[in-house]
């Protein structure tokens, strides 16, 4: 077992027991590890220790529940832009195929993929030479299934196993961004409304929910909370697309392409980097003020 596979493992035991605040030393034994070196390895790729990860889990997350609203889709939360958090510390820009281009079914593109190990579970990542056009975990949907899906959106298109290419998509995910990189493009295909519910889920803040019927709303069509439902489950790019930010309007989980339980997962691991990156900020003040 690798060590992105115990992490993986680990934290999707803490969601499934989190009612029951399962020890250090039990989580541990789940990934067969001592619960020394479970801390140590926990902390290196997460970024912070289980203890807070559970924390974050069951009290933190029920705080953004309670107060999701509109606000979080405040027009001035352009796409892309920077804030103190690891995500959007890289300027994220989304590109629509062309109807040319949609018409030539990928002609001559080339199309470079590869199935990547994250903290998360593991990847399937696929891009064009415009940016990422297909990323999804692949432990509810194999990796076969992915590319033959990528096959069919681009017919006409080269597809070529590049792990070595493709590893920036994640990695950009798990480490921070350097100053001046430069921007993330995702090169997405779908419908008017898909890329407009894509362009709304990118302007959520990292750590923030939303729900269906707050996206309708800023789309200004408020009655188009089930339409958007539909997009959200269509996005093609998992985790820098957001939806798992996306919620119902009762506070209820709703639906995820990869499972309601990876979904937790993702908000969780999402919120314990938020959380780190402020104890970080706020300790760099602390310091500047004791200076």
């Amino acid at each position: 077992m690798s060590d992105y596979e115990r992490i993986e493992k680990a934290m999707a035991f803490m969601v499934a027991q989190a009612a029951e605040q399962p020890t250090l030393e039990k989580v541990a034994a789940h990934v067969h590890l001592s619960a020394f070196h479970f801390q140590r390895l926990f902390a290196r790729y997460v970024g912070i220790s289980p203890k807070r990860f559970l924390q974050v889990l069951t009290l933190e997350r029920g705080k953004q529940l309670m107060h999701a609203s509109v606000s979080l889709l405040d027009i001035a939360h352009t796409l892309g832009l920077s804030g103190g958090s690891r995500l959007y510390d890289h300027f994220v820009q989304l590109e629509a195929v062309t109807p040319g281009e949609y018409k030539r079914h990928g002609e001559g593109v080339n199309i470079q993929y590869a199935v990547h190990e994250t903290p998360l579970g593991r990847m399937f990542v696929a891009a064009t030479p415009r940016g990422i056009c297909r990323m999804g975990f692949v432990d509810t949907t194999s990796s076969e299934a992915l590319q033959e899906r990528l096959a069919i959106e681009w017919p006409r298109s080269t597809l070529q196993h590049a792990p070595e290419v493709t590893r920036y998509a994640v990695d950009a995910l798990f480490a921070k961004a350097e100053v001046g990189a430069s921007a993330l493009s995702l090169h997405v295909t779908g419908t008017n409304f898909q890329i407009a519910v894509w362009r709304a889920l990118l302007t959520i803040p990292e750590g923030q929910l939303a729900s269906y019927a707050h996206i309708a709303r800023a789309l200004g069509a408020p009655k188009s909370s089930r339409a958007v439902g539909n997009a959200v489950g269509a996005n093609p790019i998992a985790l820098w697309i957001p939806c798992h930010r996306v919620i119902q309007q009762s506070g209820a989980l709703g639906g995820y392409r990869w499972g309601v339980e990876k979904k937790q997962m993702v908000q969780a691991w999402e919120l314990a980097q938020l959380s780190a990156v402020m104890s970080e900020g706020a300790t760099a003040s602390k310091k500047g003020i004791a200076h």
